[in-house]
């Protein structure tokens, strides 16, 4: 999995980039089916993550998480990911 990090409108602190990488080791499960994570962050009132996965059969996945703090922000679109990536492996292993 090779995560792509692209913040719009701010400068990711340190800080910041290393709360992203910590909460990615909890979808480290996942490494060989996803190609590459694609994770965009604005930032203009609230912090808006807008992340797309790309699986290796082919599919794309389309997650966000929105709110006024980052690491609510974060965990809101962590969330979503792990169901959702967790949902996609059901559906390939059941075929």
């Amino acid at each position: 999995m090779t995560p792509s990090i692209n913040a719009v409108g701010f400068t990711l602190e340190k800080k910041q980039s290393e709360m992203i990488e910590s909460k990615l080791k909890r979808i480290s499960y996942a490494d060989d089916l996803i190609v590459d994570l694609l994770i965009k962050i604005k930032h203009e009132k609230e912090y808006a993550f807008d992340t797309t996965v790309n699986f290796k059969w082919g599919t794309q996945a389309h997650v966000t998480g929105q709110d006024f703090d980052f690491g609510a922000a974060l965990n809101k679109m962590m969330d979503v990911l792990d169901n959702k990536i967790k949902k996609e492996k059901d559906k390939v292993q059941g075929k």
